[in-house]
């Protein structure tokens, strides 16, 4: 059985949507430009046509990749993402009791993670540590660098 792909349904939805740009514009689109560049006569030096089949290639892997993604995912559910424990889902704000410093970052699946957006994988260590704990909790967490500590401050 295939691994599952934690998404939200917003992640999920942007997943669809890319593939249905790639199935219904981008593929047609490369099949034009390969239509245009076999037109141009000889295919054996043809830059043109080399260049549509490493596209069309592109777009075919990617169609691919999606395809397993979607029919993997599993949603993120408002339950799964309750208020009494850290879980896939959850938002969390954590303080570091080396320096006192707070963030909050919502848990995701590794293909939604985005530090920007302040979306955290669920493989992190820190995420990994504080899974099915509570707000008030200190926790260890073990990473590469270092162990450190961080209060669970809150869970939503």
């Amino acid at each position: 059985m295939a691994e599952k792909i934690f998404l939200t349904q917003e992640g999920l939805d942007k997943l669809v949507e890319e593939h249905e740009n790639l199935v219904h514009v981008e593929l047609p689109a490369v099949i034009v430009e390969l239509q245009e560049a076999r037109a141009q006569g000889d295919l054996s030096e043809n830059a043109d046509y080399d260049a549509a089949r490493d596209h069309q290639a592109r777009v075919a892997a990617r169609i691919k990749e999606l395809e397993a993604l979607i029919k993997n995912a599993q949603i993120i559910t408002e339950e799964q993402g309750g208020a009494k424990t850290v879980r896939l889902g959850s938002t969390v704000t954590l303080k570091d009791l080396s320096d006192n410093t707070e963030i909050t970052f919502t848990i995701v699946g590794t293909f939604e993670a985005d530090i920007y957006e302040r979306k955290v994988s669920n493989e992190t260590p820190v995420v990994q540590a504080i899974l099915d704990k509570k707000a008030g909790d200190v926790v260890l967490v073990k990473n590469v660098d270092e162990p450190y500590e961080v209060e669970i401050e809150a869970v939503n």
